[in-house]
């Protein structure tokens, strides 16, 4: 389980939210400094501040941070401060991007583009893994289709093909694939039901009040509710629902 808000916004923000999701026993937190937005007059990120108030927070509440890194001339950057690094839909197809991603040597949750086929998206896994890093992390956040009712489709068939064709670890983000907190929990479910080893899921303390994405953000009352509902569904599929096994899994 990967919780926490679209962007980091303030010290008070993901101090909330890192406490609230350590104490439901979430070993991982996620949190956007620098914010690739279709809109350029769209909130863009803390940038390196941003990174700071995350890995402290990160750091006292024994959580590992998941941020994205948008192209190479911020790694060095980012790099000190996460202990997953991720490829944002958009950079999916950047395949030189990729290649010098993959000589680092830690964890890369590579999310699937927005277009992309499951080949591709398997393709663009294999350049990582061609680098050297092998610590490499799926994640189906919904493709763009003739239906515009929800943000994105959320592809479950996707999440079982690639499980099938590939030895690596399948995410889901139903955050990004709905785009609406109402439809969360309904999506998260069904993608734990086709195989999902984790969920990325986009939580706000006062998601009415959030700077990027507010509509998709669960509540953290919302975010808790949900989680023995999903419990069960992980442990009906013979899973285990500790929060923290990807965190020990990779070792953070």
């Amino acid at each position: 389980m990967i919780a926490g808000p679209c962007a980091v916004e303030s010290e008070e923000q993901i101090e909330v939210i890192a406490r609230t999701i350590s104490q439901l026993g979430v070993g991982l937190l996620r949190g956007g400094a620098y914010k690739p937005r279709t809109s350029p007059y769209s909130f863009q990120g803390l940038k390196e501040p941003g990174l700071k108030l995350m890995r402290n927070v990160a750091d006292r509440y024994s959580l590992g941070v998941v941020t994205e890194v948008m192209d190479l001339s911020l790694l060095e950057t980012v790099y000190p401060y996460a202990d997953i690094l991720q490829v944002g839909s958009r950079n999916m197809k950047n395949y030189h991007f990729l290649k010098e991603l993959g000589k680092t040597r830690k964890p890369i949750l590579l999310k699937r583009g927005m277009d992309a086929t499951v080949e591709e998206w398997l393709l663009a896994a294999e350049y990582l893994l061609l680098g050297g890093n092998e610590q490499v992390i799926l994640c189906e956040r919904g493709i763009r289709t003739f239906d515009d009712s929800t943000r994105n489709t959320l592809d479950t068939v996707a999440i079982a093909l690639a499980k099938e064709l590939s030895h690596l670890p399948v995410l889901a983000d139903p955050s990004q694939a709905t785009g609406n907190r109402d439809l969360i929990k309904p999506a998260s479910m069904s993608a734990v039901a086709s195989g999902a080893d984790g969920l990325m899921i986009e939580v706000h303390d006062h998601p009415e009040k959030a700077l990027s994405d507010g509509p998709q953000s669960l509540y953290l009352d919302q975010f808790e509710e949900m989680l023995p509902d999903l419990a069960r569904i992980v442990n009906a599929m013979g899973r285990t629902s500790n929060w923290k096994q990807e965190a020990e899994v990779l070792d953070i």
